[in-house]
């Protein structure tokens, strides 16, 4: 007997969550349907997906290679029903997208607007999540669409970059680099800088812009949003690299912080969409990513 649909779908929740009854919760089972799905799927196929104790869920190795196929079948399976939906109107229906904390706060206030007014008959259904969990959700076939930025990999993903956007220095009143109207990079040498936590791809983006080593800079990783760095350095523990896109959306508030641009130097970060290669909607997101690009203030074209 092959294994269903729900049997899949029961592997990557429990794969997600590592909890049996967290798991069974996002699937709106009971956790002995659930448990039973999954025992009957390993008794099917002769194998052990999951190690089970007390404690905690450990995936075997054998389970993260099927894991990896049953989030690709699921993906194919919503393509399927794309597919089915794919002769509607362009840009009408149902659209999965995904955004990462660094990009969504600042762009989609703006650009839903825009979409609610040309394209009435679209329903976006959004999700802000880290670009690992995007990726996972594209996969399994949970969203449709990211929005994240590049590079990052992404296997089994059509991708298109859509802008470029610049990291700026924030700067508190009186710093001395205050009186420079454009700053280089290494004028960040020594200096106490303030990035997000670990997981957020723009702390590494933004090293890598300004060609820093952690050891170059007292790199300080304690910011969980770039509202959070805002604050904190408005009470004086460091500098930090914003996105133009955040500043463009007013990330500073009524601060008096102080904006500084680098100089001749590419220092940005490229945004970008990712959906899966399968994917029957292609031309509607192609559609969509031109409107992004018209929309979004702050953003620079990629020549």
């Amino acid at each position: 007997m092959l294994p269903s649909i729900k049997q899949l779908r029961y592997i990557c929740a429990v794969a997600e969550y590592k909890h049996f009854s967290k798991a069974a919760e996002a699937c709106h089972v009971t956790q002995s349907t659930l448990s039973a799905a999954i025992q009957e799927l390993e008794s099917q196929l002769g194998v052990v997906v999951f190690e089970r104790n007390k404690k905690t869920v450990l995936i075997t190795p054998l389970g993260e290679k099927l894991l990896h196929q049953a989030r690709l079948i699921l993906g194919n399976v919503e393509d399927f029903v794309g597919l089915a939906k794919s002769h509607d109107e362009a840009l009408t229906g149902e659209i999965r997208l995904g955004v990462i904390p660094t990009i969504g706060p600042f762009m989609l206030p703006q650009l839903l607007a825009q979409l609610r007014h040309h394209y009435p008959k679209l329903k976006l259904f959004l999700k802000e999540d880290l670009s690992a969990n995007l990726l996972q959700q594209l996969q399994e076939g949970k969203l449709d669409l990211a929005i994240l930025a590049f590079p990052y990999p992404m296997p089994d993903m059509e991708t298109l970059p859509l802008f470029r956007d610049d990291f700026v220095l924030c700067l508190p009143p009186g710093h001395q680099l205050e009186g420079s109207k454009l700053v280089r990079q290494q004028q960040l040498q020594g200096e106490s800088l303030l990035l997000l936590e670990e997981g957020h791809c723009l702390r590494d983006h933004a090293l890598e812009a300004c060609k820093l080593q952690s050891t170059a800079t007292d790199v300080v990783y304690q910011g969980t949003s770039l509202h959070t760095l805002v604050q904190m350095v408005a009470n004086g523990l460091g500098v930090t690299l914003l996105p133009a896109i955040s500043v463009a959306a007013d990330v500073l508030g009524d601060t008096d912080l102080q904006i500084r641009e680098f100089g001749n130097e590419n220092v940005s970060r490229k945004i970008g969409m990712a959906w899966r290669k399968s994917d029957p909607r292609r031309e509607e997101y192609l559609l969509l990513s031109e409107f992004i690009k018209a929309n979004t203030s702050g953003a620079i074209p990629i020549s």
